[in-house]
């Protein structure tokens, strides 16, 4: 898998708008064939800059990620996008490994217990 991780700095005063900017622009992310799906996550932190925003998302490679990336259905999104931010920068990974949740609230309290 191959994940992308955005930073976004929000201006002031647009993150409620850009929120639902995005919720609404989205699918044209998601419904992309090699697209595993996608999270928005509002920082802690803020800068003066405006407020941080993490979006990640997860594709079944990075050539398909890559063809997505330079397709003008990711233009358009972007440009719905662009008048919200003041900065941003991108990361990108392959995932080595993942551990699914296997914790439940008795097996927590187990461990618990144990320490």
């Amino acid at each position: 898998m191959f994940r992308v991780m955005l930073r976004m700095t929000i201006k002031p005063d647009l993150a409620a708008e850009f929120e639902k900017v995005w919720t609404e622009v989205g699918d044209s992310v998601t419904s992309h064939p090699a697209n595993l799906g996608q999270w928005l996550s509002h920082a802690e932190e803020s800068s003066d800059e405006g407020e941080i925003y993490y979006i990640v998302s997860d594709w079944v490679d990075e050539p398909r990620f890559r063809e997505f990336e330079t397709s003008d259905r990711h233009l358009e999104h972007r440009q719905k996008l662009h008048p919200y931010r003041s900065g941003g920068s991108m990361t990108t990974m392959n995932v080595v490994a993942h551990l699914p949740s296997s914790g439940t609230a008795s097996t927590h309290a187990e461990w618990e217990k144990a320490q």
